[in-house]
């Protein structure tokens, strides 16, 4: 019997599959929904059938059945702009959209800036989504830490919150980077290390922050100074300015990212000095800004895409219920290049 005879022409339908396979129709909804009360030969008949027809099941009556949605949300509650603008992103999107091709899970990103976490929670928890991804999180709003306990969830980066000890999350040893980086520039006889780090309500920020403070008070050095920014280029410029302005003796800078730390190569340059003879430069990331610098910068490379991965994976084994550690560490390696 064809294709044509069986379905009438139609779109396949289950009874159509069935009647393909020759078992019942309830028989080819355990199979389509993974029941594991099916034989080994009752299920390839069904999926030979499904592949014959072309069936494609109904993801919202199944939806329905089994109260899943078979999505997954990415959350990142940054504006628009930076998000696009902004290659790490770029990165864990990639990576996370890598781990979930070979599921059945479909992604859908929510981009919530800051002052609208109330419209992302009710999304989050209106039967929209089975579990989320959140990435770049800030220590102020707590809204998504606390529907752990509702809805599964996967930090990317240490969330700073009441409830960190309870969240399961994906993160790069920032302390252990942000010291090797700050070590490095004293092994090169830099002894008026500067720092420009991350806000201090961002993970990534605090503990960066953290690890050049290690390096510096191990070494016995000045550990005062310090200018804040916010991540982007132009931050790094204004914070590296701060700094210059201060007349103190710098000659190494640790930026606590890549794009700060291009921002700071031009407050260097304005002022008339250079990297590395004057100035040497370690950023932090890997990405494009710091390839694109002049010289090439000195970094910390952290594997976002494997971070994305990584985060995605863990997500759905908590979905399938299978047992999986709060914490995940991915390590970071120390790129040398002509800042340093």
């Amino acid at each position: 019997m064809t294709t044509e005879q069986i379905t009438g022409g139609a779109v396949p339908t289950l009874e159509a599959v069935a009647a393909r396979a020759g078992v019942s129709r309830a028989t080819v909804s355990r199979v389509v929904n993974g029941s594991p009360k099916v034989t080994a030969e009752v299920v390839a008949a069904v999926e030979r059938a499904i592949a014959d027809l072309n069936y494609v099941p109904n993801r919202a009556a199944r939806s329905l059945a089994s109260r899943r949605t078979q999505v997954v949300a990415l959350v990142v509650p940054e504006s628009t702009a930076k998000v696009f603008a902004d290659p790490f992103f770029a990165s864990i999107v990639q990576g996370v959209a890598l781990s979930l091709a070979d599921t059945e899970y479909t992604l859908n990103m929510v981009i919530s800036s800051e002052t609208t976490p109330d419209k992302t929670r009710r999304y989050l928890m209106g039967g929209n989504v089975d579990g989320a991804l959140v990435v770049s999180h800030h220590s102020g709003d707590h809204s998504y830490a606390q529907l752990g306990a509702s809805l599964p969830l996967v930090f990317g980066g240490r969330p700073v919150s009441e409830t960190e000890h309870l969240s399961y999350y994906v993160d790069v040893d920032n302390v252990a980077g942000a010291q090797v980086a700050t070590q490095h520039l004293i092994d090169r006889g830099r002894r008026n290390i500067a720092l420009i780090t991350g806000p201090q309500d961002m993970p990534a920020g605090l503990d960066r922050y953290t690890g050049w403070k290690r390096a510096m008070d191990a070494a016995g050095l000045d550990a005062t100074l310090v200018a804040y920014g916010d991540f982007s280029p132009a931050s790094g410029s204004e914070a590296m300015r701060r700094l210059l302005a201060e007349g103190r003796p710098i000659d190494g800078l640790f930026a606590a990212n890549d794009q700060m730390a291009a921002g700071a190569y031009s407050a260097i340059h304005e002022a008339g000095l250079s990297i590395p003879g004057d100035i040497a430069v370690v950023g932090y990331d890997d990405d494009s800004f710091g390839l694109m610098s002049t010289p090439p910068l000195t970094t910390v490379h952290q594997p976002s895409i494997a971070l994305g991965e990584t985060m995605a994976r863990v997500l759905v084994r908590r979905l399938a219920g299978e047992h999986v550690d709060r914490v995940t560490l991915l390590p970071t390696e120390l790129v040398i290049r002509q800042s340093t």
